[in-house]
């Protein structure tokens, strides 16, 4: 593994709090974070993607949803009396410690739960220029951070989570859509392409090692798909940085328990939904044109979440892209999420243990960490 992962594919999970407003990841309250990383390791995964929001990396505040003993002993006693950036610290330092690399993940800026609604970059409170400066500032405390072996342990920056169109004309854009009156990169408060190569210029000035993800739209030219899922666009505009071979492009993609798009339905094969992914994203893998990650991904802990063979279900959906995945090994990947309390979440509720190991989805997500 090199130190911008080039040379390893990205097998990956996001473990989520950092973005809240318990500006904290989620878990700690029950278990020591030595313990959580632990298992992520275990479980074979090799990257970790942490979700933040630009309000809890800028407050001074010390998390309060941070526990120090449980019914094991005590825990997290490193951590007592920390700010938000001082346990990040803490984290991605035991996480190289395991080997681990991390992406943060820009998942919005108030602290919050899920996507920014407005499916833009920024909001009134934290303009553009504050979501530029944070990352600067992370790539600067973050860049002589290193592992045992002297590598980076942050080695990537996923710029925005979900960036999305509202309604008609409001929201992001992507240049060159010709459904948003083109897109025009003087249009800075929606285009979402130039935002990107500003704050990844940006980040690469005071660390050119980094790797930064660039999440797609949810519509070009009046197609669309899930927020941030659609690179349709980079046919024609692509994401050109001062240091090109360090953009990859990123994606999510979910099932019909997320949002039943028109092409779950009852005449759905694993053909068609590969369809899909190769029209929207998997296009840049299989034209040579850039590398993709899928940053995010997931599904129930039950079996016909896993394995269905019912057409347009979440079990064909899931099975069926796994599969992709293991045909393209080229594609990059992150399982969404590790939190207990997720209904994707891979932790039993306490974070103490796997929700349910040796299930069809575990061992399907075995077969891709053996890819």
């Amino acid at each position: 593994m090199d130190d911008t992962l080039h040379s390893v594919r990205i097998e990956g999970v996001s473990w989520y709090g950092f973005e809240t407003r318990d500006r904290v990841p989620h878990g700690l309250e029950q278990q020591d974070y030595h313990k959580i990383l632990a298992t992520i390791h275990a479980v074979g995964f090799n990257v970790l993607r942490l979700p933040f929001s630009n309000e809890a990396i800028e407050s001074n505040t010390v998390p309060d949803k941070i526990g120090f003993i449980n019914g094991k002993g005590k825990m997290n006693q490193d951590l007592r009396h920390l700010h938000t950036l001082e346990v990040m610290d803490h984290i991605i330092d035991a996480a190289g410690e395991l080997g681990l690399r991390v992406i943060l993940d820009n998942h919005r800026s108030d602290a919050g739960d899920g996507p920014q609604a407005s499916g833009l970059w920024y909001t009134n409170r934290f303009p553009e220029s504050r979501w530029i400066a944070d990352w600067q500032m992370l790539a600067r405390r973050y860049k002589t951070r290193l592992n045992k072996n002297g590598e980076p342990i942050v080695v990537g920056f996923d710029l925005r989570n979900e960036p999305h169109s509202v309604g008609s004309n409001g929201g992001a854009c992507w240049t060159g859509d010709e459904a948003r009156n083109g897109c025009p990169p003087t249009n800075t408060t929606q285009n979402w392409t130039s935002a990107a190569i500003r704050a990844g210029n940006a980040a690469l000035l005071e660390n050119p090692n980094l790797l930064i993800f660039v999440e797609g739209t949810d519509c070009y030219e009046g197609d669309c798909t899930f927020w941030g899922s659609n690179l349709e666009g980079v046919r024609n505009s692509k994401v050109v940085l001062t240091l090109p071979d360090h953009v990859v492009y990123s994606v999510h993609d979910y099932g019909p328990s997320e949002y039943r798009h028109p092409w779950f339905n009852e005449s759905t094969t694993p053909s068609t939904l590969a369809n899909i992914w190769m029209k929207y994203w998997g296009f840049l893998i299989a034209d040579n044109i850039a590398p993709v990650w899928l940053g995010e991904f997931g599904t129930g802990p039950n079996s016909s979440d896993a394995i269905d063979e019912t057409p347009g279900s979440q079990g064909q959906w899931f099975a069926s892209l796994t599969k992709f995945l293991i045909a393209h090994p080229a594609i990059q990947w992150s399982y969404w999420a590790l939190n207990g309390e997720d209904r994707y979440g891979l932790l039993k509720f306490d974070y103490s243990a796997l929700h349910d190991g040796g299930s069809a989805r575990e061992q399907a997500l075995a077969e891709l960490l053996d890819n």
